[in-house]
């Protein structure tokens, strides 16, 4: 039976940018009982800028906390539950302008969020391209996420990599070394399109640790945008077995 429901918003215009790692650097952020969810043999993971609106906590919009941009930093597990495999992102950082936020998330959900300055552009260039900015203040400088996309978006391919990043409808957040947090996202599958003129201009090893930034300082492994929807985000539930050995004992 599904958790209540926690968080209720609409996540529009997600421009996301995808980086190749090396796997090990994920180990100390990978959570009990998930393990990796390759893309072709390949570790990814994605700086991703986008707009919450209309956001409701418990039901309620709370004055100052309902429009805002979010940019974060994350990557894709599989978690087996005993009967089936969920896919799902774990966050290494994510950046809001709000406090309230940061500290009903990182309570609640074990999320690694903060709080800055930030604020974004929407820069039309042609009927057909658009220029997206996401950007956020740290120690008195505008780091910045953006790219050109194309206005022409499409339902995703069936086994194509925009797939593969967007559907993962869980959440995991590693609480310790034998504890998972675990919450389901609900919302509808995104139209999604390409992305050329890609921006990232950060502090990389202020923000998300030195480890990264051989990675993150590249040209991207690939880019896309996509338009969202309302999002519904459950309320989570705490793992502390492996669901998997749990069913091979009673087997036994």
């Amino acid at each position: 039976m599904p958790k209540p429901q926690f968080l209720k918003a609409k996540w529009n215009n997600l421009l996301m940018l995808n980086y190749e790692v090396d796997p090990d650097i994920l180990n100390p952020y990978l959570p009990p009982f998930t393990v990796l969810d390759l893309w072709q043999g390949k570790a990814l993971v994605s700086m991703v800028g986008f707009l919450f609106q209309d956001t409701q906590v418990l039901g309620v919009k709370w004055p100052l906390h309902i429009n805002f941009e979010e940019v974060n930093l994350r990557f894709y597990v599989r978690h087996f539950d005993g009967a089936e495999w969920k896919r799902g992102a774990v966050f290494v950082s994510e950046i809001v302008p709000k406090r309230g936020i940061v500290l009903i998330a990182n309570n609640l959900y074990k999320e690694h969020y903060s709080a800055m300055p930030m604020r974004h552009s929407i820069n039309p260039l042609t009927k057909d391209n658009t220029q997206y900015i996401y950007e956020w203040k740290l120690d008195g400088r505008w780091n910045r996420l953006g790219g050109t996309i194309n206005n022409q978006l499409a339902i995703m391919d069936a086994g194509s990599q925009e797939e593969f990043i967007l559907e993962h409808y869980w959440g995991y957040n590693k609480i310790g070394n034998k504890l998972t947090m675990e919450y389901q996202v609900e919302h509808i599958s995104w139209n999604a399109g390409s992305v050329t003129d890609t921006i990232f201009d950060a502090d990389i090893e202020k923000l998300y640790g030195k480890e990264f930034e051989p990675y993150l300082s590249v040209k991207p492994y690939s880019a896309f945008f996509a338009d969202g929807s309302d999002i519904v985000v459950r309320g989570g539930r705490k793992i502390q077995s492996d669901p998997s050995l749990t069913k091979q004992i009673a087997l036994q």
